[in-house]
């Protein structure tokens, strides 16, 4: 098996269930991969479209976001049917009410 250079391996100790007295290794090849939040972070000061748990659509500049994609939009503005509804300015926008998160 050829491992990719971007592998690494994680290595884990577990005890025998049936004698404790023998232990075994748990290997696993893990890929490295982008995740959600790297995402984000490359999204950081580039505009973004959010859509909402109320059906609302939301775009503007992706300044700061947490663990709990919790999101500062900074020029936002709500759009209807791809029409700016009305400016909002810099706004916070709790990360449970977001359903999707998409580059403009």
């Amino acid at each position: 098996m050829k491992v990719p250079a971007d592998a690494y391996y994680y290595h884990k100790l577990y005890k025998h269930s049936l004698n404790p007295r023998f232990y075994y290794f748990e290997v696993l090849l893990i890929m490295e991969q982008a995740r959600p939040l790297d995402m984000l972070n490359k999204a950081r000061n580039q505009r973004v479209i959010l859509e909402l748990k109320n059906g609302k659509q939301l775009v503007g500049k992706l300044k700061a976001f947490d663990i709990h994609i919790n999101v500062v939009l900074d020029d936002a503005e709500e759009r209807v049917d791809g029409a700016v509804k009305r400016k909002l300015g810099t706004i916070f926008i709790r990360g449970d009410t977001i359903i999707l998160i998409s580059a403009e």
